[in-house]
């Protein structure tokens, strides 16, 4: 199956020799210290810290399944009375170590008033930076995850390229999409064949071979309808030339612009759409 090549390494940027210290540097208050510290000596400061959730348990179930300290970043802690520390940030990874019989975890030790600490808390977890999922399917590659790899070969197979960032469908070159959901979604529902034919159909007609015809709406609804003509018995050629007549690009924006029943798709409405002119088709040439 297709790796993603790797990429250059990146340095950090950095200020040029001699320039000023930054404001913030000057600011930025004692240096934390790194440290293993026993699990008993970790406390929660409810006055900030919330409880563990539904959502959370099952996080910390995922943890615990697939625990590897690759994947463990310290836990950001404060010193408080008694000899312990209240944890800012790490709390489920912390729980989830506890749960397999691990009795220590690497912390970053801060120093800070129960004030900063309840201000670090909500910095930390208020500014952290959201992983797009095509970073995360990118990652998954390079690290020879099973269901990635399937999802790369499935793309490779159709001749299109799942991008490994988001980008402007401007600079998109034809062949180039961004709805790795909707690939996932279509393999996962129809299997990777019917999911490799409904790529080519947009790939390997002239008409829908264009910037933007790879769209999540027309992946989706070409889909349901390359699995249903498969199951009646009709075949790939046959497909393939149907969407040789079709521009998807204007039936989706005819979609959008219809007046849809509450809670109905675009995509949905999209593939009503396709229906009807593939039963046209069909008739047409009968």
């Amino acid at each position: 199956m297709d790796q993603i090549a790797p990429s250059p390494l990146r340095t950090i940027e950095t200020l040029p020799p001699g320039a000023p210290a930054h404001p913030s540097r000057v600011a930025a208050g004692p240096a934390p210290q790194l440290s293993w510290l026993k699990i008993e000596l970790l406390v929660v400061d409810p006055a900030y810290q919330r409880d563990i959730s539904a959502g959370g348990r099952a996080n910390i179930r995922r943890i615990v399944s697939g625990f590897r300290w690759t994947r463990f970043s310290p836990v950001i802690v404060a010193p408080v009375e008694g000899g312990r520390f209240a944890i800012l940030d790490g709390q489920h990874r912390t729980t989830a170590a506890a749960m397999i019989g691990i009795d220590s975890v690497p912390c970053q030790i801060v120093f800070a008033t129960p004030g900063e600490q309840a201000e670090a808390f909500t910095a930390i977890n208020g500014a952290t930076t959201r992983v797009h999922p095509l970073n995360l399917h990118r990652a998954a590659v390079a690290a020879g995850d099973a269901d990635a790899l399937r999802l790369q070969a499935v793309a490779a197979r159709a001749g299109i390229t799942i991008l490994p960032y988001p980008k402007a469908e401007l600079h998109q070159a034809p062949g180039e999409t961004l709805a790795l959901g909707t690939i996932k979604d279509a393999v996962r529902l129809y299997g990777e064949d019917v999911a490799v034919l409904a790529l080519r159909c947009v790939r390997e007609t002239a008409k829908n071979n264009i910037v933007g015809g790879l769209s999540a709406s027309i992946i989706a609804a070409t889909s349901r309808l390359v699995a249903a003509a498969l199951r009646a018995g009709h075949e790939p050629q046959a497909l393939l030339a149907f969407f040789d007549h079709v521009l998807l690009i204007r039936e989706q924006d005819k979609a959008r612009m219809t007046d849809r029943p509450k809670g109905k798709a675009v995509w949905s409405e999209l593939a009503d759409r396709l229906d009807r002119a593939f039963a046209a088709h069909l008739a047409k040439g009968a």
